[in-house]
């Protein structure tokens, strides 16, 4: 048999930085996902690329309807703990946000993760850069594609807590006596008066099993010699979880969210060599829910907290209950008797540009093809929350009658509420908008001589943004970009590959003289599997490419307390007197914030080494090893001492870090007799490490925050005590050294002492666990096709990132002090240590000796953050699972239908995590799991061409 090249693969394209390539040429580090395979289930991209791309670290910490579902996003995990570490998103060209696109608009998705793919961004391509390029219109009769989706949402896994009988039980223990009776736990037991002996699962009663969403998308393509178009509108809409009060209001305050979008691409020929594009796009999302906050953190934060025993959901006689004192709230009362919000988000957005191609007004000119795009986006939202208060009462005990009985503190016969609220609603407004406006110019030539192939670009760009809604002078002050790019590659008989990139980009953020920078990138690539001699292998390894890039990237969005720090600003310090009685004088001013005329953007230097290969024409695989050097990042100064005489620490750039690692993907095709088998996998590993951050040594070495790896939002890796064990006897606590969190008791967390110096405190703590955001990404995944059958199911997952239980309802039960408010998860009844357990039950307790109030003996001691409460995060999740079904062409054909398909799909169906209280990746540092969990979407839907 002998193999013959694939011609579509060799003339395949890929979109690189302000271009694009062919893609056996491109020597960067880029990835690209076939936008087919992406299932969006929800409202967010970002949610599902975790494990789709090999470079991609994401992580979804909220299943909420609409924008609070967007997912923690980074290419290759962070390498700088300030400023912002997330990628640089460009649809068309223009920076925007990626989870405002739809799905079925994009025709292509690239990441950029190295210096040769990204130094063309300057200031902008540290951090990685997205690209996206919307769909454009095709010659031909108008085609058009209907998707319509209807799904079912429930949460993967949510806590669960204490009933009131267990959460009773538990407090005796706490207490150390019986607060509470037998006859009173077993009223709570047996629900024989549910208003005075409460036991509400504040779960069941405030959240539903389900809910749901729908998708619709409708698109139009089609075109002639001179004007190809291509329009699409879509509607989603999500509901919530969120219980509502029924017919009470003439409102439902649960969550519900919907988004319309629209999109009409145009390109007209105006000349035989000029194309003039118009891309024209208007997203509106409204979402609508509680009135209690501008968010639900505050629900969230009182359902965890609220004992089961505090008070009913409401009292069998119709009134609102609460706490027993006007402190606090009813988490009830609070999702559906606090009025509602409303917040609408707009986006409009503009692209208008001309393509002239100078070959075709000159032969010589050939292959040179000029450029200019223009865009104005505007954006807007509104919060309006309609909100109050209500009246709540708390029922102390039962008349004669049976009838419940309440204060009555002006003996008047009246009951007396708690609380006396209104049934009127308070309006509040809050607005935000902002608008950007870019123009860039570009050249570019591409063209073949023989065995030569040569590309260049010389681009030009500026762009204004703009806060309209502004709350400072300052802030209202236009934020400014501006810069050059430019790009050579050379291929020489598509074997052996150069390029080299830069970028001179300039930013209002400093002071004149340092605004600009110059950032420049080069690659080289060999394509072995073209030479003469490689021929004999060709059955075995038909493609075999090497490459590597070495530049340097910058980051202007250095983060700092203030807009211009090369300012120094005046503030007062206090008053002076002077005279003979001391009674004249005024008030003083002083340098506040000092002037930091170098101050400049963080510099990344990327090293990057791939291979790609190809075996049997089946088996393609990808790697790449990176290494990236962060420096000059944006930080306070830590190492200065109180001498220097400055009241306020400068900010100055001299953080580094240093973040390695590799990324792979495979990707295998088979045909099978009538069966065409796929398969896919990517792999992602990267380690950071802080290398400066201006901090003297500390005491003990082994405290270095230098030397060690850092997560998201800059979150180092957690320091804390190592954990023996518990404390068995009185004798082993009188012979271990001395714990300094307070009185401690036998059941108590014992601790290491790691300094030898027979005293346990804050210098006995070491570096423990991973980081806040996993090392590892991985995902697979397996795809068959028979006949008018498909089938597909892709697994993703994530390592090497560590959490610690923490809060009162799982890591310091009664903390609070305030037993209304001091609810407990349900792992800790049967699995805490306990005065009436056996030696051998308390030897394998999962958690301490439960302590009286926040102030009790242990209860500093048990909170300390050590190994005892940390957990592993990994875990491995069945991310999307579909069935397919296309009917027979010889059905369609007699029909003005050309396709139609349909399907069931599932997301997040399955989780496999050695942490089993609640979705894993939910946690993000400290957690007990509240807020809204991760969903698990159940689709059918069906997709229709005609």
């Amino acid at each position: 048999m002998v193999l013959s090249p694939d011609t579509e693969v060799l003339d395949e394209v890929v979109v690189v930085g302000y271009g694009s390539q062919k893609k056996e040429s491109v020597v960067g580090a880029i990835s690209t996902l076939d936008i087919k395979k992406l299932k969006v289930p929800g409202a967010s991209i970002s949610n599902v690329l975790a494990g789709q791309l090999s470079g991609v670290v994401a992580m979804s910490r909220s299943g909420e309807p609409g924008k609070s579902s967007s997912a923690d996003f980074y290419i290759r995990g962070v390498s700088s703990f300030k400023g912002t570490s997330t990628p640089l998103v460009l649809v068309d060209g223009i920076e925007r946000d990626l989870d405002l696109v739809d799905t079925d608009d994009i025709a292509t998705f690239s990441i950029l993760k190295d210096a040769s793919a990204s130094a063309v961004y300057g200031v902008r391509g540290a951090n990685g850069v997205i690209l996206i390029t919307t769909k454009k219109g095709e010659v031909g009769k108008p085609a058009i594609n209907v998707r319509t989706e209807f799904g079912f949402t429930s949460p993967t896994k949510r806590p669960e807590m204490t009933n009131s009988a267990q959460w009773a039980e538990l407090y005796n223990e706490a207490f150390g006596r019986k607060y509470y009776s037998d006859e009173e736990i077993e009223k709570y037991r047996n629900h024989s008066d549910s208003d005075l002996y409460p036991d509400v699962n504040w779960f069941d009663a405030l959240f539903d099993d389900m809910a749901s969403n729908q998708r619709v998308n409708l698109s139009i393509t089609g075109g002639g010699d001179n004007i190809k178009y291509y329009v699409s509108g879509s509607f989603y809409n999500e509901s919530s979880i969120y219980k509502n009060a029924g017919n009470i209001y003439g409102y439902n305050s649960a969550i519900k969210y919907n988004k319309f979008n629209f999109r009409a691409n145009v390109d007209l020929n105006l000349t035989k060599s000029t194309i003039l594009n118009v891309n024209l796009a208007n997203i509106y999302e409204k979402s609508f829910g509680p009135g209690f906050g501008d968010n639900d953190n505050d629900i969230w934060s009182y359902t965890f907290m609220t004992s089961p025993n505090a008070f009913p959901v409401q009292y069998s006689d119709g009134k609102l209950s609460g706490p027993s004192t006007d402190s606090g709230y009813n988490p009830w009362n609070m999702l559906v008797h606090s009025g509602y919000r409303e917040q609408f988000w707009n986006s409009a957005q503009s692209l208008i540009g001309v393509t002239q191609d100078f070959g075709e007004l000159w032969e010589p000119l050939k292959g040179l093809t000029a450029n200019i795009k223009f865009s104005w986006d505007a954006w807007n939202t509104t919060l309006q929350r309609r909100s109050k208060v209500p009246t709540f009462y708390h029922a102390r005990g039962r008349d004669a009658e049976g009838n419940l009985t309440y204060d009555d503190n002006n003996q008047d016969g009246e009951w007396d509420p708690i609380h006396t609220g209104s049934e009127s609603l308070s309006f509040s407004i809050g607005r935000s908008g902002t608008m950007t406006r870019y123009l860039e110019g570009s050249l570019n030539y591409n063209r073949v001589f023989g065995n030569h192939r040569v590309g260049a670009l010389l681009l030009y760009n500026q762009k204004i943004h703009t806060n309209t809604q502004a709350g400072s002078g300052d802030a209202a002050l236009p934020y400014k970009n501006q810069g050059l790019a430019g790009r050579t590659t050379y291929a020489f008989k598509d074997t052996y590959f150069a390029e080299v990139n830069i970028g001179y980009n300039g930013s209002e953020n400093f002071a004149r003289g340092h605004r600009f920078g110059f950032f420049p990138a080069a690659a080289i690539g060999w394509m072995a599997s073209n030479e003469k001699w490689f021929e004999p292998l060709t059955n075995t390894i038909d493609m075999l490419k090497f490459k590597a890039s070495y530049g340097k990237v910058g980051n202007d969005d250095i983060g700092g307390q203030r807009r211009w720090v090369y300012e120094s600003t005046i503030v007062g310090s206090g008053t002076w007197q002077y005279g003979q009685s001391g009674n004249q004088g005024g008030s003083g001013i002083r340098i506040g914030e000092v002037e930091n005329l170098f101050a400049s953007w963080e510099e990344a230097t990327k090293l990057n080494v791939g291979v790609e290969f190809s075996l049997f024409n089946k088996v393609k695989i990808q790697a790449d090893y990176f290494r990236e050097e962060r420096e000059g990042i944006f930080l306070q100064r830590a190492g200065l001492p109180a001498i220097v005489g400055l009241s306020t620490i400068p900010y100055v750039n001299v953080g580094k870090t240093l973040n390695k690692g590799f990324d792979a993907n495979v990707e295998y095709t088979q045909q099978v007799g009538k069966v065409l088998l796929t398969a896919r996998g990517n792999f992602t590993f990267n380690r950071n490490k802080l290398l400066d951050n201006d901090e003297p040594d500390w005491e003990y070495k082994y405290q270095n925050r230098i030397g060690k790896p850092f997560g998201s939002d800059g979150a180092m890796q957690s320091f804390g005590l190592v954990a023996l064990g518990l404390f068995e006897s009185q004798e082993e606590i009188d012979n271990s050294p001395v714990q300094t969190f307070g009185t401690y008791r036998v059941g108590d967390i014992k601790y290491q002492d790691i300094n030898g110096d027979g005293v346990i405190n804050s210098q006995d703590q070491i570096a423990i666990g991973y980081t806040n955001l996993p090392e590892i990404m991985y995902g697979f995944g397996v795809g068959a096709q028979w006949n008018n059958w498909d089938f597909n199911a892709f697994f993703q997952g994530a390592a090497h990132t560590s959490f610690f239980l923490s809060g009162s309802s799982i890591s310091s039960p009664f903390s609070s002090g305030n037993m209304e408010r001091a609810a407990i998860n349900k792992d800790v009844y049967g699995n805490v240590w306990m005065s009436t357990n056996t030696d051998e039950e308390n030897a394998h307790v999962l958690y301490p000796r439960l302590s009286n109030g926040g102030g009790g003996a242990g209860a500093s001691n048990n909170t300390q953050t050590s190994t005892w409460w940390m957990r592993n995060g990994s875990f491995m999740r069945l991310k999307n699972i579909e069935l397919g079904y296309t009917l027979p062409k010889e059905l369609t054909t007699k029909t003005f239908i050309k396709s139609l398909r349909f399907y069931v799909s599932g997301s997040n169906v399955l989780t496999f995590s050695p942490f089993k209280l609640w979705d894993p990746e939910k946690n993000k540092g400290a957690s007990q799991g509240s807020g809204y969990p991760l969903n698990r979407v159940f689709t059918i839907g069906f997709n229709a061409n005609f």
